[in-house]
């Protein structure tokens, strides 16, 4: 039995759980409270995890074998247990902060003892030795994706590709020592992802001394995650790859756009995927204070945020929507602040759809602190930008097109073995196609291509300098040189969903772009008038 088929089986537990008025979006949390007392039940049994995490009482064989309401109420006295660290009559379980923040609120909403009894023996039907061979934390993160798939709202909302974290990770390789953080952990995929590899250049860690695996264990990976829920699933999943972190754990409950993100320590290294969309509470989520360029936009605070809290020479890949990339006003300062302070030496643009926000269009961006021959430079650091356009004339990924490690293998072959983005490079680049694309009539016309070689410019892999991007561009990083050859082929258009999603998404970052410009014009309250009235609009659209 293969994790999909585990996954699917998993899954299908859900018809069950309907009846107890169990919906798809509370299924996973309804599941993983269950499923984790589970596989760290398998996975102490294998020997995987060296103690016991949970107390006595609180554990698998104290569920097994149990039925009717007996088998119920055991079952809510060892979540209120887990969650406390007490037993309904008071009397001390446990003391580990780690658990007791994995189940804090922890609830059941099974009303019929059928239905758990149902579960138990599902999970206990498992070939978990075939399971094991793949990993649990991987099982765990394969329940994540289905959820992600399959409903809009749930793991959807923060779950990122598994094939674009691999390949942030493999290009920006985290080191054994090197402090990785993400302040914008969702479930902590990119962190685990970023263990794994470290794991793999180290032979699961047995080639370091025992200090050097203690600091990979409990202080090596930090992540922040706003929301409890979605902190519950990343601290399972951390702990189910023999990630423990601090007393915390590895993810701290927080947001990274107030206190809690300017208490971090400086790091080698920053994975991240801050959430997309305006903020619901407009300033009120951004209290930072030691942010240069104040804004309203998260995806700006984020930035700042991250290209500021890398120590000199860290490095960083992010993954941000096309509005950082054109955005007026505060937009082109952070902009070209972080050109300033670091090389931003490599962006790849994302096709569209392979997100839970459809039409989105997002980029991930490639930086290090500092200059390519000084860490310490914090002005004109980025001499040239190397630009990937995996998205022109690609088809829209989704469900029944999804997207793999096959459609990102040719940027990673292109962007080098360097973490910092200083292999060798070469303009030129024609995988899917991209030779038989077209080009804008306004290059064309321009002749933005004299001097260059005519089949270089049909390139999905183009280098640009700083200087042509400040003159030619204003600062701005949307650099568009190929034309989609099916942008008017009604029979290749994105489903109807997709096409509305984008046009939302431009929508909301044009209005962006027209507030940005006037509070140039010195129009801030008339800007400020203007947000709040589509604040006020857009919160009537149900």
């Amino acid at each position: 039995m293969t994790n999909n088929d585990i996954v699917q089986k998993l899954w299908n537990l859900c018809d069950v759980l309907r009846d107890d008025g169990i919906n798809y979006s509370d299924y996973v949390t309804e599941l993983v409270l269950l499923l984790f007392i589970k596989m760290v039940h398998e996975n102490t049994e294998a020997g995987t995890l060296k103690k016991h995490p949970l107390p006595e009482g609180c554990r698998w064989t104290d569920l097994n074998g149990k039925s009717g309401i007996n088998l119920l109420n055991d079952y809510k006295r060892i979540l209120l247990s887990l969650s406390t660290g007490r037993d309904s009559d008071g009397t001390l379980v446990h003391n580990d902060p780690l658990i007791s923040a994995i189940y804090t609120d922890a609830q059941t909403r099974l009303r019929e003892p059928r239905h758990l009894e149902q579960m138990i023996k599902t999970l206990d039907q498992i070939d978990w030795f075939s399971a094991q061979k793949d990993g649990l934390g991987d099982l765990y993160e394969g329940l994540l994706e289905k959820n992600a798939n399959e409903t809009k709202s749930g793991a959807g909302q923060y779950f990122t590709p598994r094939a674009l974290i691999n390949t942030m990770v493999a290009c920006i390789k985290p080191q054994a020592g090197e402090m990785i953080q993400d302040p914008a952990a969702g479930t902590a995929g990119f962190l685990i992802a970023a263990d794994q590899h470290v794991k793999d250049q180290t032979d699961q860690l047995f080639d370091l001394n025992a200090r050097q695996q203690a600091f990979q264990r409990n202080d090596a990976f930090v992540g922040i995650e706003l929301v409890p829920s979605t902190r519950r699933l990343a601290l399972m999943n951390c702990l189910l790859h023999g990630m423990e972190g601090d007393e915390e754990g590895v993810i701290h409950l927080g947001n990274a756009l107030g206190q809690q993100g300017a208490g971090l320590k400086k790091a080698d290294v920053i994975l991240a995927n801050p959430p997309f969309g305006t903020s619901k509470g407009g300033d009120a989520s951004i209290t930072r204070d030691d942010l240069t360029y104040k804004t309203s936009n998260k995806q700006l605070a984020f930035l700042q945020h991250i290209y500021r809290n890398l120590k000199p020479g860290g490095r960083a890949a992010v993954v941000l929507p096309d509005n950082v990339l054109f955005e007026a006003g505060v937009g082109t300062e952070v902009r070209r602040d972080l050109m300033h302070k670091c090389n931003l030496h490599t962006i790849l643009r994302l096709p569209t759809g392979i997100f839970y926000a459809q039409g989105v269009k997002t980029n991930v961006l490639f930086f290090t602190k500092g200059s390519a021959t000084d860490k310490q430079q914090e002005e004109n650091s980025t001499d040239n930008v190397w630009i990937y356009d995996l998205r022109t004339n690609m088809t829209s990924f989704g469900k029944r097109t999804p997207f793999g490690e096959q459609h990102l293998k040719p940027f990673e072959a292109v962007y080098g073995d360097d973490s910092n983005g200083q292999s060798p490079r070469t303009e030129g680049e024609w995988s899917f196609h991209s030779d038989k694309i077209d080009l804008p009539e306004e290059i064309k016309v321009t002749g933005e291509n004299q001097g260059v070689d005519e089949r270089m410019i049909h390139s999905r892999w183009r280098c640009f300098s700083r200087k042509w991007i400040a003159e030619h561009k204003g600062d701005s990083l949307d650099i568009v040189w190929l034309k989609d050859s099916d942008s008017v082929d009604a029979a290749n258009l994105p489903e109807p969903n997709v096409l509305a999603g984008e046009a939302i998404s431009e929508l909301v970052q044009a209005l962006g772009e027209l507030g940005g410009l006037m509070r140039e014009l010195g129009a801030d309250e008339e800007a400020d008038g203007q947000r709040i009235l589509l604040n006020e609009v857009l919160g009537e659209v149900k």
